[in-house]
């Protein structure tokens, strides 16, 4: 973390300001906090930067993100959403507005980011702000030509364009530790690469609680996930991640939420992981070199003996499949969070869907050939895949996706 790193980082949201705190942390807002204390009392060295002031603990070194260099700068654009039909109830559902003629979309969303919303609404020449609700959910979009008459024409039919602003939705981004001890202690155990991640993410945006780790990774604690640094047996956090596998370990949690993922993926995943870490990818030499088709070999069969592992030593047991995880978000997280015996609102979940990637998918081109696995490695692989999926079956689960069974 740097003072330049986090004011880059506030700029691409479209926020004035940029917060600083314990050395590693950034914050970005639009307003200053109501009470300055004492400069000396920030006396954090940033961690990638000697002789920089990152803030302290519970403090914040603010910084203007209008004071970088303006060739350094560079602000994300609003990503269209979509044609939608209007709320019944605008007002309700539109908290904030401006009319202007020749209104444009980097106007609408230049203004409604200032304001703090994730969403730009135009509608001829009237601009609204609004977040993702119950009526107005972005779930059902209307062929774009209905939104492409002349501002006139729009302005008296009932559709809107949608834009996602820079700025995040923050109506679920508030965690915490759970006020008490739970009684129930609850694992998200997947395989490595499956997502156990982006799961904790969903679940923790969804819950407003913290998810703990059976191991310590310092990059994910700086990326927000404090449950990361809590004891895992402490529980004081809503489920606890682990990979590990074997009856003594399986037992010592009263419940899991089972994720798993197509094993191709989870190879792949778990490999640019070992290789160049969270967001990285493994380089061309990596794939090429015998690292690769021995580690096929050894995690493969890891991946099967997880999920066996757990459905015969769990006491108590959600499978959940990676992939409809992905395909039906909302669904099976609101099953996710029944389990584990909390609850959430449709806006709070709505909130989650809209901030649904989290900060740990890798972006960009994937630098090596799609199709690493030989002809060995498929039938190795297969035969795993068909052995859980009849496991899953005979433990009366469904069986596992059929676009990765083989046939």
């Amino acid at each position: 973390m740097t003072v330049p790193h986090c004011q880059d980082a506030c700029a691409e949201r479209s926020y004035v300001y940029a917060g600083l705190e314990a050395g590693a942390e950034c914050y970005c807002g639009n307003r200053l906090p109501a009470m300055s204390v004492r400069p000396e009392e920030c006396d954090h060295e940033c961690k990638g930067e000697k002789g920089s002031v990152c803030g302290a603990v519970g403090r914040l070194s603010v910084y203007r993100v209008d004071e970088l260099q303006l060739g350094s700068r560079k602000r994300r654009t609003a990503t269209y959403r979509g044609c939608f039909r209007l709320p019944e109830n605008i007002t309700h559902a539109f908290p904030d507005s401006l009319t202007q003629a020749n209104v444009t979309v980097e106007t609408c969303s230049g203004f409604c980011s200032q304001k703090e919303f994730p969403l730009a609404v135009l509608r001829g020449w009237k601009c609204y702000c609004a977040y993702p609700t119950p009526q107005f959910s972005l779930r059902d979009a209307m062929d774009s030509s209905l939104c492409s008459q002349d501002p006139e024409a729009q302005r008296l039919a009932d559709y809107c364009e949608v834009y996602q602003t820079p700025v995040q939705d923050t109506r679920c981004t508030d965690r915490r530790f759970l006020p008490n001890k739970s009684k129930v202690f609850v694992a998200l155990s997947s395989f490595p690469g499956a997502g156990n991640t982006w799961a904790r993410h969903l679940i923790e945006h969804a819950t407003g609680f913290y998810t703990g780790s059976y191991y310590f990774d310092g990059t994910l604690y700086n990326k927000g996930f404090k449950g990361e640094k809590d004891h895992w047996r402490s529980r004081r956090t809503i489920c606890v991640k682990t990979h590990e596998s074997g009856r003594r370990e399986i037992e010592m949690f009263d419940s899991a939420i089972l994720l798993i993922r197509n094993p191709y993926r989870s190879l792949v995943a778990e490999f640019n992981r070992k290789c160049a870490g969270h967001l990285g990818y493994a380089a061309d030499r990596n794939w090429k070199s015998k690292e690769w088709p021995d580690f096929v070999n050894s995690y493969s069969s890891w991946w099967s003996s997880h999920v066996l592992d757990w459905l015969k030593y769990g006491k108590r047991l959600l499978v959940v499949h990676y992939e409809e995880l992905r395909r039906s978000l909302v669904p099976t997280l609101r099953e996710m969070v029944a389990f584990l015996n909390a609850s959430v609102s449709e806006e709070r979940l709505l909130c989650v869907e809209n901030n649904k990637e989290g900060s740990f998918r890798r972006r960009g081109r994937r630098p090596h050939d799609p199709e690493p696995f030989t002809p060995e490695m498929k039938d190795l692989i297969n035969g795993y895949i068909r052995t859980v999926d009849k496991a899953l079956r005979d433990h009366n689960w469904t069986g596992l996706p059929r676009e990765y069974v083989p046939r």
